[in-house]
This record gives structure tokens, C-alpha cells and sequence, in this order.
């Protein structure tokens, strides 16, 4: 394959960077390779994900850790989470849950919604050596969820649901399920679908359960499947994967 050249990305059209996005993988990793190396921020992110997910290329949680900090080094805010969650799951590096909390709590600060979510995360279970505060979590949460973050939505709902922090109000939580659901979230499909069947709308009901195991992660499906037993309800889905949560 002939080496693509600065003057390559420069006289790249958005149309066939959605060409070659389209196309064979190996073909698209080769141009954002050379673009990451001459120093494109969105480029080094996007190679730091296809090298963590072996996306065209061979996986390798190291150098996409590597790309990730490059990064966010020049304030890339979504590599700057990213770093965060590299060392929360163990992403080419040893599991460092302070360390994690450091980088989200940095992309929260500036005003990125995944980064609002995960510093969240550790404020409402306090991890990572954040001192346990859902109140503070839920404010972040719901800022996030301003900005349309739909997972952010979900968990809104799940606050409500339960009456932590908030007044327990159920139609607020479905509310937040349904835009969570709409979203495209598998958390919010099947809290929707979960509250649609406690109302006896199971012909709504099944449609959404049914998506959930498109995209959910095998330990929430484990964790729906316990809930609709304890409804005295069978799963209607089998297991699903997904990297991250």
C-alpha cells in the first residue's frame, strides 16, 4: 500500500473520509494511523479506540492507552476520559481506580458529558477515593443529562425511581426511561420495558426487552434477568455483548 502522505489528509474531502469509513476497516485504520501521527487530536482518539477495540487493526489496549494520553495531553477532552477509563478497567495498564477518578473528575470539570457521568459514578459508590456523596453525583448527572446524554437520562430516572436524594416519583422515572429508550440506551430500554409491564402494557413492554440484548453488557443482562424473576417475569432475550458500559 502506498504510504499516505500529509498532503493526503489535507486533500481528503469529508466525503471520502465517510468513503473510506464505510469501507474495509484496514483501509480507513491506515489513514487515520498517519493522520494520528502528524498530529491530528481526533485522529489519535479515534486510533486509540480501533487499537483498544481491534478494529482493523491488531488489539492493543497499551498503544491505544498510549494515543489516548497523546491526546489528552492536548486537551482532548474525550481522550481525557478515555484515559480514565483505561485505567478503571484495566485498559493496558494495572487497574487504578484513584488514578481513574482523577481523569473523569478532569473531563467533568470541563464540561464533557462522559466525563460527568463517570466522575458521577464514583461520587454515587465512592470510588477511586471520592468520598461517597449522591447528591453531588446526582447534580452531575442531571447536568449531563441536559446536554442529552442519554445514559446520564436513565440514571435521572433511576434516582427518581427510588426516591434517593430526590422524592420518589415514578412518572418522572418513566419519563426519563422512555428518553433514555428513545436514545438508543439499553439501560433505558429495559427499565421502560420493566415499568411498562408493572402498568400491564406488555404489548409495549416486549418490543423494548427484546432490544436490550442488542447492546447491553452480559453482567447487566444477568442483573435484568434477576430483576424480572423477582417480578415473576422470564427473560425475553438471551446474551448480548458489548465493550464498556
Amino acid at each position: 500500500m502506498k504510504p499516505i502522505t500529509a498532503a493526503d489528509i489535507s486533500a481528503t474531502t469529508p466525503e471520502q473520509l465517510t468513503a473510506l469509513r464505510a469501507g474495509p476497516p484496514e483501509a480507513y485504520a491506515a489513514w487515520i494511523q498517519a493522520a494520528a501521527d502528524l498530529g491530528l487530536l481526533e485522529a489519535q482518539a479515534i486510533l486509540g479506540q480501533m487499537l483498544l477495540d481491534g478494529h482493523g487493526m491488531a488489539r492493543d489496549p497499551e498503544a491505544a492507552l498510549g494515543w489516548f494520553k497523546r491526546a489528552a495531553q492536548a486537551d482532548h477532552l474525550m481522550s481525557i476520559n478515555m484515559v480514565g477509563r483505561c485505567y478503571e478497567n484495566g485498559w493496558g495498564v494495572a487497574r487504578d481506580e484513584t488514578v481513574a477518578a482523577y481523569w473523569f473528575r478532569l473531563a467533568a470539570d470541563r464540561g464533557l458529558d462522559w466525563g460527568m457521568y463517570n466522575y458521577a459514578h464514583m461520587l454515587r459508590d465512592g470510588r477511586g477515593g471520592v468520598a461517597r456523596d449522591p447528591a453531588a453525583a446526582l447534580a452531575l448527572y442531571q447536568r449531563a443529562a441536559q446536554s442529552g446524554h442519554v445514559k446520564s437520562i436513565g440514571v435521572v430516572g433511576r434516582f427518581h425511581e427510588a426516591g434517593t436524594v430526590v422524592p420518589r416519583d415514578l412518572e418522572q422515572a418513566f419519563d426519563c426511561y422512555r428518553r433514555a429508550a428513545e436514545g438508543g440506551d439499553f439501560r433505558g430500554m429495559f427499565h421502560l420495558g420493566r415499568m411498562l409491564l408493572q402498568r400491564g402494557r406488555l404489548d409495549e413492554a416486549e418490543p423494548w426487552l427484546d432490544r436490550v440484548s442488542q447492546t447491553a453488557t452480559p453482567a447487566f443482562l444477568r442483573e435484568a434477568d434477576a430483576m424480572l424473576r423477582d417480578m415473576g417475569v422470564a427473560a425475553r432475550y438471551g446474551a448480548g455483548t458489548v465493550q464498556g458500559a
